[in-house]
């Protein structure tokens, strides 16, 4: 069954913690946290000490999604504060810089993800699938909430999954922005595991009830 992570960039940050709360009851899989550094991408977000808080307040994994420059600087810091999966972009560094990541990422302990911005193919996370816990492929250009869905990106994350299939990986595919019970049915048939999902969850008066609509179970 698809996993689903709502991603708190579209949480109320007053009542972080109720809403957490919320849709982990709600039947959510994963919490998303989109780490944004205002250099790899044009908008500031939170950092480790949120990570810290909502670490404490949940059990749920933590998909913390780096969208930062040169990430392997804070690989240490986020997994101290509680990451269960550390995803950074294969854009963010120079190869060697990505392969150390990788390589300080699983030292610690942590599962690691590769992250493809829209105009990246598929193509070129495939040297680095068999070292992968997952792959993210963006669905909106990294850096705000709220974009609409860009149905291209479909093309790649068939061809993801086909190479993930086809060396027989323990790899999860992720999917992330502008994903709701409209656009999830794209992404599960194109082959994705794991929907961030933000306004759609966070936005909506029954998150129960989008969870399951994303999962592909009919609204009530």
């Amino acid at each position: 069954m698809v996993k689903i992570a709502p991603s708190i960039l579209s949480a109320d940050f007053a009542r972080l913690g109720s809403e957490i709360r919320a849709v982990q009851k709600a039947g959510a899989d994963f919490i998303h946290v989109d780490v944004m550094d205002g250099i790899f991408v044009p908008n500031i977000s939170i950092g480790v000490p949120v990570v810290q808080s909502v670490r404490r307040i949940t059990e749920l994994v933590l998909d913390v999604h780096l969208m930062i420059d040169r990430p392997g600087r804070y690989i240490e810091a986020f997994a101290k504060a509680g990451a269960d999966i550390l995803v950074f972009h294969l854009e963010a560094d120079t190869p060697e810089g990505i392969q150390d990541a990788i390589d300080r990422t699983k030292a610690l302990g942590k599962r690691v993800g590769l992250a493809l911005k829209p105009a990246t193919p598929a193509e070129a996370l495939f040297p680095l699938l068999p070292q992968l816990d997952m792959a993210l492929v963006m669905t909106v250009e990294p850096g705000f909430g709220g974009q609409t869905f860009m149905s291209d990106q479909m093309d790649k994350l068939q061809k993801l999954r086909q190479e993930i299939d086809r060396l027989r990986l323990d790899c999860l595919l992720e999917v992330d922005g502008g994903v709701s019970p409209e656009t999830a049915p794209l992404c599960v048939r194109a082959g994705a595991d794991v929907l961030v999902a933000g306004s759609a969850v966070f936005g909506s008066a029954d998150s129960a009830q989008v969870i399951k609509a994303l999962r592909g179970k009919e609204m009530k």
